[in-house]
C-alpha cells in the first residue's frame, strides 16, 4: 500500500470491501467522522449463531465514479477465534 490517503470530507460515504475472514467478500458503507477513512475496523459477526468480534485492516483503495471502495484484509492475529468447520465434528 502506498502512503496516499483517500480525499474525503466529513460525513462523505465510502464502501468497504472485506477480503478473508467470515465476511469475505461482502461490502458495508462506512460514513468518513474525521475527513479520512478507517485504517482498522472491528465488525460483530455471527458465525454458526454466535457473535465474534473480526479485526479487518486496510490493504488499498480505488476511487470508482467519485466514490472510493477500500479494501479491508481478514486480521486473524487480532480477532477472536472461529471454529474451522472441519474441527466440529458432525455439526455444520
Amino acid at each position: 500500500m502506498t502512503d496516499a490517503e483517500p480525499k474525503l470530507a466529513r460525513g462523505d460515504e465510502y464502501i468497504v470491501i472485506y477480503e478473508g475472514g467470515p465476511n469475505d467478500g461482502q461490502t458495508d458503507r462506512r460514513i468518513s467522522t474525521d475527513g479520512g477513512v478507517d485504517s482498522e475496523i472491528t465488525v460483530l459477526t455471527a458465525v454458526d449463531g454466535k457473535e465474534t468480534l473480526i479485526d479487518y485492516n486496510r490493504t488499498s483503495f480505488t476511487e470508482v465514479g467519485g466514490q472510493y471502495h477500500v479494501v479491508y484484509s481478514y486480521d486473524a492475529k487480532d480477532s477472536e477465534p472461529v471454529e474451522d468447520p472441519e474441527d466440529r465434528g458432525d455439526r455444520q
